[in-house]
Parts: structure tokens; sequence; C-alpha cells
């Protein structure tokens, strides 16, 4: 892999990984695309790093605030989400590896994607005031980490399905974002610890086995490690803070017809022209 190569991923995960609009539906349709193979176990682990580092320098004020009082209503909310989501991806773990290898739900996905942001908008604007953080409810909690949990399915956005579920709960468009953005913060970091073990179960064997370190590093220089890091964190932290902007003042039903036309295309290419599927 190229230097230029790695930054463009770096560039992909920056970007994706909070516009709603699926990171993981754009790395499989960029593999199916452009014929680029998965990344090198670490250089991946390295990019889901750079993007932990962006949320967490563009929401500092609402992390450092949790760390000082961890006992707070909204700790236990975030917890309460997560919870939900560990179950759901652990009862569908097998079907979501499929959907990641074979690509065969994509254009479904991003439609899904679509349609669950036009409702959200139309529902955040029926009649009512919005509701504050002291109004957020477990209920709340429970139905957007449900679906952030079926967000894990490639071309199903999480910030799209997260904030989708925040807006059509009529909570207040800041606390919407702030929460989406908040709760993929352990969902990044679930990922992390996976890969983290993986990591471990290679080199832990490589001494025996020499072939199985050609997933760990895959000989990529430290410039090559350190560009794509660099890009997914520096992208990933503007990323953040366009979104929280655009949440708060702006409608998503930009993203919404991006998604739609894009699972539109990938359907008529996997059932007609056969381009790329």
């Amino acid at each position: 892999m190229s230097v230029f190569e790695s930054v463009f991923l770096g560039l992909v995960q920056g970007i994706t990984e909070f516009l709603p609009v699926s990171s993981s539906g754009h790395l499989v349709l960029f593999q199916k695309l452009l014929g680029i193979t998965a990344p090198a176990l670490f250089f991946d682990t390295l990019l889901h790093c750079g993007t932990l580092l962006a949320v967490l320098a563009a929401l500092r004020k609402d992390v450092w605030n949790l760390i000082r009082h961890p006992f707070q209503r909204l700790a236990a909310l975030l917890i309460m989400a997560t919870v939900v989501t560990v179950v759901i991806a652990l009862f569908f773990k097998d079907t979501i590896e499929e959907a990641f290898v074979s690509g065969k739900w994509l254009g479904q996905a991003f439609l899904v994607t679509a349609l669950a942001l036009f409702v959200s908008e139309y529902l955040s604007h029926r009649p009512g005031s919005p509701r504050n953080d002291a109004e957020m409810d477990w209920f709340d909690a429970v139905l957007i980490g449900g679906l952030q949990g079926i967000a894990i399915i490639p071309g199903v956005s999480r910030s799209g399905f997260t904030l989708s579920g925040a807006l059509s709960r009529k909570l207040e468009r800041d606390l919407a974002a702030r929460f989406s953005f908040l709760l993929s913060i352990p969902a990044i970091l679930g990922a992390l610890v996976l890969q983290l073990k993986e990591l471990y179960e290679i080199s832990h064997f490589q001494s025996v086995n020499p072939a199985a370190a050609e997933g760990l590093i895959a000989g990529l220089s430290p410039l090559t490690l350190v560009a794509g890091t660099l890009t997914a964190a520096l992208v990933g932290f503007g990323t953040v803070t366009l979104m929280l902007r655009i949440v708060r003042e702006r409608s998503l039903t930009g993203f919404g017809v991006y998604t739609a036309l894009l699972g539109l295309l990938i359907l008529l290419d996997q059932h007609i022209t056969h381009i790329v599927f």
C-alpha cells in the first residue's frame, strides 16, 4: 500500500465514520469498485484510533463532564444504549460478517438509511416542544442503542440511525447530535478491543507460523501508517464539528437523497448491469 492509498483510506474513514452515509457501506463499495483489498489489520486499527481521537477532541467538553461526573443521568443513558447495541451485535454476528463479505444487501441498506433520515426529519417537526436532557428517558436510550446495533450492517449508517432515533423522539437537535456522537465512543472502542484481540493472536503465533504476520502489518512503512492515521483523525475532527452544526441548524434530508440515489444505483448494478457487483 502506498502513502497515497493510506491517505485515501484515512480520508474515507474520517468522512464516512461520522456523516450519516455508512462508513462500512462505503468501505465495501470502494473495495468492489476499485478492487481495493481489506487493509492490514494493524493499519485498520490505527484508522479507528484516528477517528476515536477525532470524536474525543470534538466533544472534549462533554467527555470531560462525563469523566468528572460519572454517575449523572446522561452517563447512565449512554451505558444503557451501549448494552443494547452490544446484545444486538453479538446476536447477529454471523449475519453481519456475511453482509461484509458479500455486499448483497448493500443497496437495500442504503435505502433503509435514506428512509430513516426522511422519516426522522418529518417526525422531528411534528407539533410539540423539543425534549431536553432532563426529559430524555430510558426508552429513548434503548431505541437509539437498538438502532446503533442494527447499523452494524454495511450500508446502514450508525450516525444516521442514531440521529434518526433521537430526532424521531423529538429530542432537541443539539442533544440528538451530542448523544449520537458520544455513543460512537464506546462503539469505536469496542471495535478497537476486538481488533486488538486479533492483533495479539496474530503476533502470538508469528514465531510459530511466520505467514500469520501477513494480516498484521503486511509490509506497511511507518510513513504509510502515520499518514493514514493522521488523515483519519484530522478529517474526522472536521467531520464531527461540521455534523454538529448541520444537525443543529439544517435538515438531514440531503444525506437521505444521497444514500437513496446510491442505493438505487447499487441495486441497478446488482440486478441489471453487473458492472461492479
